[in-house]
């Protein structure tokens, strides 16, 4: 892929306010530091700009408070059906597939992934994009590569990749922001997620996933495309169950058989292909617990976040928006 991007022509849209640096940390003196910035270096990258661009991320305390207790990990299916399916998230997907409603046609038609999955996904991810974040990236990716041993590996491959990415766009790092994981733009792609799937719309040589609504549904959609999603495909089926509760311990990803499931005691409720793959799901709810299948299409949606419940609240918001857009 070519530069980041022509950041001249969005720059002034992603500013938010600068903050000037207190109590920094200088990551650039970290004992892990040299070895990135000589990965980094052997890439192409300036190394006295890698040295600079280390001396100003701030070491982040309350990103290290947020990271260690998600809400698909700490709440319930009940509740995090409250934060994510409501009326107002309803209303306002649908504004949005409204507004932006000849991209979603036309990404929908050129690569089967509905429209609806598209508006849930920008819909739980970041409001439509109103909540897209308040960190500077830089701190974020700084913070967790440097400080947070437990997944140090993975956010230092990502504050390499930001790194590489913002060097050849020539981004000043002090004016981007994202999550507190890092995540960027309405559909929160990390940096390596945005260099192996984000995709130019307009076709103008810049990909703006933070403030153009095509780029970042086109991006998105290319995510799914990328992760196989399969075009007219169901995504979740619900089901009775009576057997041995172990049975819900296998994962997202769908190995057995739609009757080799049944032969366990869970059964689909609706008429399913019986040598269809699916995975057992099942959720504390509302009014007790509830079993489904997990099919092909609901694996490659945990694929976005490696979550049941992430996966479900998407799913029961596109059908909410599709219903009310009828």
């Amino acid at each position: 892929m070519g530069g980041f991007m022509r950041i001249q022509t969005i720059l002034l849209s992603l500013i938010l306010g600068w903050l000037p640096l207190t109590a920094a940390a200088d990551y650039s003196d970290h004992p892990s530091a040299e070895a990135l910035i000589n990965r980094v270096a052997e890439r192409g990258v300036d190394r006295d700009w890698l040295q600079s661009a280390l001396s100003e991320a701030t070491r982040q305390e309350s990103i290290l408070k947020a990271i260690s207790r998600p809400a698909e990990k700490s709440k319930p299916w009940s509740e995090y059906q409250d934060i994510f399916l409501t009326d107002r998230r309803a209303k306002e997907g649908i504004k949005f597939w409204r507004e932006n409603r000849e991209t979603l046609d036309r990404v929908s038609q050129d690569t089967g992934v509905p429209s609806e999955v598209i508006v849930a996904i920008i819909g739980v991810e970041t409001y439509y994009g109103r909540i897209t974040g308040g960190y500077r990236v830089i701190d974020a990716l700084s913070t967790l590569a440097f400080d947070y041993p437990r997944r140090s590996p993975f956010f230092t491959k990502e504050l390499e990749v930001f790194l590489e990415l913002a060097y050849q766009s020539g981004l000043p790092l002090a004016e981007l922001k994202g999550s507190y994981a890092g995540a960027m733009g309405l559909g929160q792609f990390m940096p390596s997620s945005y260099r192996a799937y984000a995709k130019d719309y307009e076709g103008d040589g810049v990909i703006d996933i933070w403030t153009n609504p095509n780029d970042a549904i086109m991006s998105v959609a290319n995510y799914f495309v990328a992760h196989g999603w399969r075009p007219g495909g169901e995504v979740i089926a619900r089901a009775e169950f009576s057997g041995d509760p172990t049975l819900f311990d296998v994962g997202l990803k769908p190995k057995l058989s739609i009757d080799a499931l049944a032969d366990e005691g869970l059964k689909s409720v609706t008429d399913q292909s019986s040598d269809q793959l699916a995975t057992p799901i099942k959720f504390d709810g509302k009014s007790g617990e509830e079993h489904w299948l997990g099919l092909h299409n609901f694996y490659v949606i945990t694929r976005y976040n490696h979550s049941a419940m992430y996966a479900m609240a998407v799913h029961q918001l596109s059908q909410t928006l599709r219903a009310q857009m009828l």
